[in-house]
């Protein structure tokens, strides 16, 4: 049955360049949607620029220019980045459109109309020059905790504190310089606090639609039974602001984080009024159709508590399920100017042009969880020229030539070949499995440990000799042929993966005429094509240019604190705007690069002993609201147990199996559930989320780490 499918990925901010980070997502998203669509089904890929917002007006006013103007010309930026990587959206739209003027509205009324929009006044900071309420990050000034100068309106970027912007010593306007003052504005909020929306997320959250280490977040975030901890959110702002003026409310605008996810229905709607689609047939309410958002783990408190609720209590379906992914990191750190590691879509392009090539890093490193993944450059150039050309390339070109010259290209089988075929089609289903899972790592070495069989078949059948002797010339045909197909077999499953590579073989390799369908992996090869070389290996200066380039042409930007709706304060602390999203990379480089802890010597950290532990069990512990209980084989007769407080990151199965660190020599401690053994290592920031550490591939258990 064809199943019926709305995808979408979070909208750019049209504030900044599309950068490594970013592609992540957007690269992620196309392999899923490339591989419905090779199934056969209907999907549709939607998305659009984030256009809304305080920074676009100021930006725009600085250029001379009209917001409008702006975000056109970076709109066009951002198509052309995505086309280059061959992201491949359906339509790709803007917030600053008809359609979706037309649905914020009407959803503001509904909720309004619900009793669930409520009018109070607020007292913010005002800039008396520039004649405009300022959003936190526009507010400057001392730290009230550490008294550190600098300093944005609701974070510390030297201790680490959250505050509101009213606690700020000696503020300022960051816009004019001017003293802010203190007045009172009427803003409107949507009551995420009422019973109704509380009773509909608690249930929402828990029903499946969030992978398991997301929804633990959210209950905590929405809290136990009888608790009411989320905050009514502000969705308004006063003029002057670029966005779509409230119904009823002059000089009150949509606050850009309301109309932005009611982009992924504009977008459709120009989809639909293009395409003669069914809009309601994917939004109604009861509709059976299937909706999944794609988005970064840092956005994932407003797509799963704001945005259902909105959609809930308006009237129209909720979304399916929602993909939170992790951050990029490079070279094991994150995105940095100064190390010429934050790298725009286009640097890549300018310096080392295929872009397949990321595609198949990303993929050989991406799964269904929330996990970061890191671009070590230098393994980026050794698995490219490894993976892609010394071994599933030179399938293709060191077989191709003995059928060309002997068989004048015909693809032959002269044995029965049905277990061969069953082969095939039992790949085809594990790797569609692995595809519809966003498993895309397993995809990959799935199919490259069956591309090096292939490597080892060839050289065991040694054609070259079999083309010397005229009586084996059939087990020649038979044998280059077998090799061929499986080529053919393996460039069909990979295909949403590297589609331009793929087309380039089905159509000019094996004279097809058209794309590769599914179904192209278990039909007959008939023939191939004379070989022409298909692609070159990645020169590793091209990646030292590249580096080197970004070094020195970009400026680290001011810091940015990202969304932490996590925090308690006010509502201003918790729900940060949608314009902070661009400067997220830069801020953690900033912040990374220092922050450092006093040094320590060597003989210090050489009295800790760390050691690789694989998790042998992981379970849940009855009564402990944080805790998994961990076994651990660290190379000792008998496994160790650790207490760990994780629960609300991972789901106990997946982590079952898993390599990690632990300190090994730390007293052990007992706690009410039992006696701890250790410490498992783990990361955690100001973002949502909470990560273990885990070695690369090869790292035994008992392993010491030094």
């Amino acid at each position: 049955m064809t199943r019926k499918i709305l995808v979408t990925s979070a909208l750019p901010y049209a504030n900044g360049s599309i950068h490594l980070g970013h592609l992540v997502e957007y690269i992620q998203t196309d392999i899923w949607v490339r591989f419905q669509k090779m199934l056969g089904n209907e999907c549709h890929y939607v998305c659009a620029d984030d256009t809304h917002g305080t920074p676009i007006m100021l930006r725009a006013e600085k250029e001379g220019v009209t917001p409008e103007q702006l975000i056109a010309r970076v709109a066009e930026e951002h198509k052309a980045d995505f086309a280059a990587f061959h992201v491949e959206f359906d339509n790709y739209g803007s917030t600053h459109s008809a359609e979706t003027k037309e649905f914020s509205e009407t959803i503001y009324k509904k909720l309004r109309d619900a009793g669930l929009i409520e009018k109070r006044s607020i007292e913010q900071y005002y800039d008396p020059v520039k004649q405009m309420f300022l959003p936190d990050r526009f507010i400057k000034g001392e730290c009230p905790k550490c008294g550190a100068k600098e300093q944005y309106g609701d974070n510390c970027e030297a201790c680490g504190a959250a505050y509101a912007p009213t606690e700020l010593k000696n503020p300022y306007s960051a816009v004019s310089g001017a003293k802010p003052e203190l007045r009172d504005s009427d803003h409107y909020f949507f009551r995420l606090s009422d019973p109704r929306c509380q009773r509909f997320l608690r249930e929402w959250t828990r029903g499946g639609a969030l992978q398991p280490e997301a929804a633990n977040k959210m209950q905590e975030w929405l809290g136990g039974e009888g608790e009411s901890k989320l905050s009514d959110w502000d969705i308004s702002r006063d003029a002057p602001y670029f966005g779509f003026e409230i119904p009823g409310a002059p000089g009150k605008y949509f606050y850009v984080w309301l109309d932005a996810p009611i982009g992924y229905m504009g977008s459709f709607r120009q989809l639909c009024n293009a395409k003669g689609i069914d809009f309601d047939a994917y939004w109604k309410q009861d509709s059976d159709t299937e909706l999944y958002h794609f988005i970064g783990k840092d956005i994932l408190y407003f797509h799963a508590l704001f945005w259902p609720a909105m959609l809930e209590h308006a009237g129209f379906r909720t979304p399916t399920q929602l993909f939170a992914h992790g951050f990029l990191t490079v070279n094991g750190e994150k995105m940095s100017k100064s190390r010429g590691t934050f790298i725009t879509a286009r640097s890549y392009l300018d310096h080392v042009g295929n872009t397949e090539y990321l595609r198949y890093y990303y993929a050989a490193k991406l799964n269904g969880t929330m996990e970061d993944i890191d671009l070590n450059l230098e393994d980026f150039v050794a698995r490219v020229n490894s993976d892609l050309i010394g071994k599933y390339i030179n399938v293709a070109s060191r077989s191709a030539g003995f059928i060309t010259n002997h068989f004048n290209g015909e693809i032959r089988y002269f044995d029965d070949i049905t277990e061969f075929k069953n082969h095939a089609e039992e790949l085809r289903a594990e790797v569609a499995r692995l595809y519809e899972a966003r498993e895309y790592g397993q995809v990959v070495r799935l199919l490259m440990k069956r591309v090096d069989r292939l490597n080892e078949v060839f050289d065991e059948a040694k054609p070259w000799l079999l083309a010397k002797d005229p009586s084996k010339h059939q087990e020649l045909q038979q044998r280059c042929s077998l090799i061929l197909h499986s080529f053919k077999v393996i460039s069909v499953l990979l295909a949403p993966i590297l589609p331009e590579l793929a087309e380039k073989i089905a159509k000019d390799f094996f004279g097809l005429g058209q794309k590769f369908t599914w179904d192209d992996a278990i039909t007959a090869t008939n023939s191939i094509q004379p070989y022409q070389h298909l692609m070159t290996r990645l020169d590793p200066k091209l990646i030292e240019a590249m580096v080197a380039a970004n070094k020195g042409s970009l400026q680290p930007a001011a810091p940015s604190p990202q969304p932490s709706p996590a925090r308690g304060g006010s509502v201003h602390s918790e729900q940060r705007h949608a314009e902070h999203q661009q400067h997220t990379a830069s801020k953690e480089a900033a912040q990374a690069e220092k922050n450092f802890e006093p040094f320590i010597g060597i003989d210090d950290f050489m009295k800790i002993d760390l050691r690789v532990a694989k998790i042998v069990n992981a379970e849940q512990v009855e009564g402990a609201e944080k805790l998994l209980k961990l076994t651990l084989d660290i190379g000792e007769e008998k496994p160790r147990t650790v207490f760990a407080g994780i629960k609300s990151a991972y789901d106990p199965e997946k982590l079952k199996g898993r390599l990690t660190v632990m300190v090994a020599n730390l007293a052990p401690r007992k706690m009410k559930f039992g006696l701890s053994e250790g410490m498992v290592l783990a990361a955690s920031g100001e973002a949502p989320g909470l990560f273990i550490l885990g070695p690369d591939e090869g790292a035994q258990p008992g392993m010491r780490v030094k």
